[in-house]
């Protein structure tokens, strides 16, 4: 049997005319370029990961689909 852990989620989206991360409710790393927020994600979701917590990264507005 699986037994599933409990996964932060790390979410770029938009908050307040910027893009930020947003996790457990609060926002972080605020930025007008959506590149930017994204790399910051993937930096806290690699802190996080290091530390022994699962977690992923999800971009609002993306599928992960290309055509």
């Amino acid at each position: 049997m699986r037994i599933a852990l409990a996964r932060t989620t790390f979410t770029v989206a938009r908050h307040r005319d910027l893009w930020a991360v947003e996790s457990l409710g609060e926002y972080y790393d605020h930025s007008p370029d959506k590149s930017e927020a994204k790399a910051s994600a993937n930096k806290r979701a690699r802190h996080a990961q290091d530390a022994g917590q699962p977690c992923q990264v999800r971009v609002s507005g993306e599928t992960g689909y290309m055509t």
